[in-house]
């Protein structure tokens, strides 16, 4: 195997411990961890926890993340699965050195590291510690590095929201399963923040991470609101190409969890962002982030994907938060002339879709609700909000009311709707999101994991008085049935995507710098 920054054998493991909340990033990277209680160190000595595998810069790349008891040299061992016999690594298997800190919520330590230089449409074996002291074995299995995938998104666990935390733990389990189930090709899990209901609170930590599923697939992390207030986020997760600086954290940055980043996938330039901080110029700051990534990087990407937690066209109880309105006032424009494709958000526990939306206004005002297909155009967007994927807590769907937001009106095809969503539903039942990522469409689907019955905490608790669709009227649809489904058209002519006409070296939009501020204007040249 030729793995970039690796290291052989226990003798040249480099070794980084910190003593503070957080530790320095030097070579490869590591600060994550803390967790699941039932991934014990496999030899019985030191104490390994939380595992988790996640997201890397590129399909090359993966990132583990655990808890350990010790405060010595960790690795994460290496080797094809063909060659592991018996639980036994060859002696030539790799070794990825991790650093380590101390744990800044509960003690022990965090650590991960990243394994380089994957090859394709190969089976993994991994485990993490040091000599003697090694976690139990996981796998995972690459896939092309070029070409269609699908990817899983996952709105709001949310773990012990609805007050019992093995009742949310359960319905969790139970989607990350089925729906996995149901796509075992699925390359990404990819989040929408929220993963626990208590950013510091490790018993609802251990019940998100006790998916066998999170060491076998990657997982994409969002940092929502209830994740924020504490470090354990990124004690848990470590993210590729993060920007942790002071605009991106909502208060204080050396207490709390956030950073924006971005990797790429098979084609897909994924951007996601800590839409906690919006005030005091942070969405400036976000939108000077994703600026600058897709400069750097949009002109190879097929598509670009935001992903974010505050849903900005939320259909139910944060329809008209003040921080919302806010971004509706600060995003949507700036994503048009950025050549944005898909936006997905968490929060509002409800699933809507958004009509193509330009500039901040419905593209073309004949698109019909619940369109199964749609051109995307120049300049268009959807916006996708995902449904609890756990059951812990649901919102209803709230009616329009221009006398909070005069501009967040009934849309005049459907007026039950908000004028963006092309879709909106509740039926206090589990639901994913699936998107299928081709060369010439995106297409979304919200599939139901789960029905009225159990694991469903809210429902079993009674804190929802009905169950299914029309208000409950009719009787719940089968695990695995679509609530919407949508085929996006992409727009044809956007300069430099690959394999699509354009005009060579002439961008859609520029990038001008306010002098005083850290806030971009763009503007099209078109």
């Amino acid at each position: 195997m030729n793995f970039q920054n690796r290291t052989e054998g226990p003798g040249s493991i480099r070794r980084r411990v910190a003593m503070g909340a957080t530790a320095a990033v030097i070579g490869v990277t590591a600060v994550l961890g803390s967790g699941l209680t039932t991934a014990a160190g496999a030899d019985g000595g030191t104490t390994t926890t939380g595992i988790v595998l996640s997201v890397g810069a590129t399909e090359a790349q993966r990132v583990v993340s655990w808890y350990t008891s010790a405060g010595t040299a960790q690795v994460v061992q290496v080797a094809p699965t063909s060659k592991v016999a018996k639980g036994r690594f060859p002696k030539n298997a790799v070794t990825f050195p991790a650093t380590v800190a101390a744990n800044s919520v509960n003690g022990g330590y965090n650590g991960h590291a990243t394994i380089d230089n994957l090859k394709k449409n190969t089976a993994y074996s991994y485990r993490v510690g040091s000599e003697g002291n090694w976690s139990p074995t996981y796998s995972f299995k690459t896939q092309d590095f070029k070409g269609d995938f699908d990817f899983l998104f996952y709105g709001d666990p949310q773990i012990g929201s609805s007050g019992d935390t093995a009742k949310d733990g359960a319905g969790w389990l139970d989607t990350v399963n089925v729906s996995l189930a149901a796509n075992p090709k699925a390359e990404l899990l990819v989040s929408g923040g929220d993963q626990v209901e208590s950013a510091n609170t490790e018993t609802q930590w251990n019940a998100f991470l006790a998916p066998d599923k999170l060491r076998q697939y990657p997982w994409a992390a969002t940092i929502g609101n209830h994740d924020v207030g504490g470090k354990s986020y990124e004690q848990h997760f470590w993210t590729p190409n993060t920007d942790r600086s002071a605009p991106f954290y909502a208060g204080n940055a050396a207490t709390q969890s956030g950073g924006d980043y971005w990797y790429t996938y098979k084609g897909v330039l994924f951007i996601d962002l800590n839409s906690n901080a919006y005030a005091n110029g942070s969405d400036a700051a976000h939108l000077s982030y994703v600026s600058d990534v897709i400069k750097a990087h949009g002109a190879k990407a097929k598509y670009t994907v935001l992903v974010y937690h505050h849903s900005i066209y939320s259909p139910a109880d944060h329809a008209n938060d003040t921080d919302n309105q806010q971004r509706r006032q600060d995003f949507p424009t700036a994503f048009s002339k950025l050549g944005v494709d898909l936006v997905l958000q968490g929060h509002d526990h409800s699933y809507s879709r958004s009509y193509v939306i330009k500039n901040g206004k419905k593209a073309n005002a004949k698109e019909q609700p619940g369109a199964a297909q749609v051109a995307q155009g120049p300049g268009g967007v959807i916006y996708v909000t995902a449904n609890s994927a756990s059951g812990s807590k649901y919102y209803d769907l709230t009616a329009p009311d221009t006398t909070k937001d005069p501009n967040y009106g009934p849309d005049p095809l459907n007026p039950k709707n908000h004028w963006a969503n092309s879709v909106e539903n509740q039926e206090h039942v589990r639901t994913y999101v699936k998107v299928e990522v081709r060369d010439n469409k995106l297409v979304v689907q919200d599939i139901r994991s789960g029905t009225c019955a159990g694991p469903n905490a809210a429902v079993e608790l009674g804190k929802v008085s009905w169950c299914g669709p029309d208000s409950g009227a009719s009787a719940a649809k089968p695990v695995g049935s679509l609530v919407d489904k949508v085929v996006i058209r992409p727009y044809s002519d956007k300069p430099g995507k690959p394999g699509k006409p354009g005009t060579p070296g002439k961008p859609a939009w520029v990038q001008q710098t306010d002098g005083e501020s850290k806030g971009v204007t763009l503007t099209s040249l078109s």
